[in-house]
């Protein structure tokens, strides 16, 4: 999928959910204005849920902005991480290569500390030993690092 059909999709799903939200809030004026403690549970209930989810994108549309905004500095920089050893048919590293590349980030990432460069790299090397988990934590961190980095 290229940039633009991303951004279109993104683009959609955020005009929908906001559509959604109006709608639900219209309904849930009728349920407050009900006068019926059941009715007014479920209108907060149609707020919340929308709204959640709004932010929930949000987040997600956050993250991957500020992820590819750090992959591009790293990049002008050269200072991506680089991959040394076989990879799969699937153009993926073998899980024994990318796990000996994962010590020498994970151990760059505790020497460096505060360095956002670091903990970018050590995102990469969890997600390349299969710990998606991880990989978008050790990542998250890294965007605070840079948020703060950047304040500076």
């Amino acid at each position: 999928m290229n940039l633009r059909a991303v951004w279109a999709l993104t683009a959609a799903m955020v005009v929908a959910s906001a559509g959604y939200a109006v709608l639900a809030l219209g309904r849930s004026w009728v349920l407050l204005t009900s006068g019926d403690l059941l009715q007014i549970v479920f209108a907060v209930a149609i707020v919340v849920v929308p709204v959640l989810g709004m932010a929930m994108i949000l987040r997600e549309v956050w993250f991957g902005w500020r992820t590819r905004q750090m992959g591009r500095i790293l990049a002008a920089e050269g200072g991506l991480p680089e991959y040394r050893g076989e990879l799969t048919p699937s153009g993926r590293p073998t899980k024994a290569d990318a796990d000996e590349n994962f010590e020498r980030y994970a151990r760059e990432a505790a020497e460096a500390g505060d360095d956002w460069r670091a903990w970018f790299r050590l995102a990469v090397a969890y997600d390349d030993s299969r710990d998606r988990k991880r990989a978008r934590a050790a990542m998250r961190h890294a965007a605070s690092l840079f948020e703060s980095d950047t304040r500076r």
